[in-house]
């Protein structure tokens, strides 16, 4: 999915992470996503308090969308570099093409993981038999020695596993004993829990992973925090078990998403993840130049996005709060 905000914000994202046991609930803001019959969507990645949940740094959710009323999702062919796309969807199905020369249709269920690293350009369409569009769309952040690596693209179809009180499906990583095959750069974890009404889940997790949870779906606790739909709670590295629980009467659906602290500052502006300003404007002119960086689509019925322009001045750092200070408190004088 393309960041089609037309001033969007330069960010420095940094991966340090916040105190260990701390919940911290991050709400959404809302983002048009087009022109006058836009479909919005919900962003919770980044934002101001926090850009990145290990290398998870873009988070948009939406609907569900009635196409008939909003006109659906219809991104035109758009840049991405030093990043992966990660579509996941619970309604609805949307047509993928790429400049790889993938054309795929994104159904509920499946995950569609794009690899833009040195530069790809993709469509995304809803499809004419789509009625209602729901799903999400995430982006993870490439470090910097894998950050050129080729265009790619997987397709999964993770299997439902029974947990005590929920259904998961694992897309990425490692949940209650089962492993996706899909390759990342990062250790990472990505999974859809429904958990039942009154369902109370203890997951092992890894300690060396910061969490997150977004809330699709009904009213989720994360260790005793209520989260409301569409809010995502985060939780840092530190925690052998997650606790999980649904208060409502009715199924609560969410999405997990975890991995390691990333390590590096990015500057993420537009559809572009790169490492400084002048990087980023770079990939900027070559983009309206029409480069073989990004290639080209072929099949889709219009014009690609031009890019926004830069705003003035030079970036501004913005990245997550500082890790907190461990050090053993200095001994007194004598």
């Amino acid at each position: 999915m393309s960041n089609v905000e037309t001033s969007p914000a330069e960010l420095v994202c940094t991966g340090t992470s916040g105190p260990e046991s701390k919940v911290e609930v991050l709400e959404p803001r809302d983002v048009p996503l087009g022109g006058p019959r836009a479909m919005t969507v919900r962003r919770t990645l980044p934002q101001r308090s926090r850009s990145m949940i290990g290398a998870w740094c873009f988070a948009d959710h939406y609907g569900p969308d009635d196409v008939s009323a909003t006109g659906g999702m219809d991104v035109a062919p758009h840049p991405h570099t030093g990043l992966q796309t990660a579509s996941w969807l619970f309604s609805g199905e949307i047509e993928h093409r790429d400049s790889l020369g993938v054309h795929a249709v994104v159904r509920p269920g499946e995950l569609n993981l794009m690899t833009g690293g040195r530069g790809i350009c993709h469509s995304e369409v809803s499809t004419p038999d789509t009625t209602v569009l729901h799903g999400v769309q995430l982006w993870i952040a490439l470090p910097d020695h894998h950050r050129d690596t080729p265009r790619d693209f997987q397709h999964h179809t993770p299997q439902p596993i029974t947990l005590n009180g929920a259904t998961a499906h694992v897309f990425l990583g490692t949940l209650a004993g089962h492993t996706s095959p899909v390759r990342t750069f990062t250790p990472l974890l990505g999974a859809e829990l429904v958990l039942d009404p009154g369902a109370d889940l203890a997951l092992d997790v890894d300690p060396a992973f910061e969490h997150g949870v977004l809330v699709d779906q009904g009213t989720a606790e994360l260790a005793g925090t209520r989260l409301g739909h569409a809010e995502l709670g985060y939780t840092g590295p530190g925690t052998r078990t997650l606790h999980l629980a649904n208060p409502g009467e009715g199924p609560a659906r969410v999405m997990l998403l975890g991995g390691e602290p990333f390590g590096e500052e990015i500057v993420m502006w537009w559809n572009f993840v790169g490492r400084d300003h002048d990087e980023i404007a770079r990939f900027r002119d070559e983009w309206q130049a029409e480069s073989d960086r990004f290639g080209a689509v072929h099949g889709y019925p219009g014009d690609r996005l031009p890019a926004p322009p830069l705003p003035m001045g030079r970036l501004r750092p913005r990245g997550n709060p500082p890790l907190p200070d461990r050090r053993p408190p200095t001994p007194p004088l004598d």
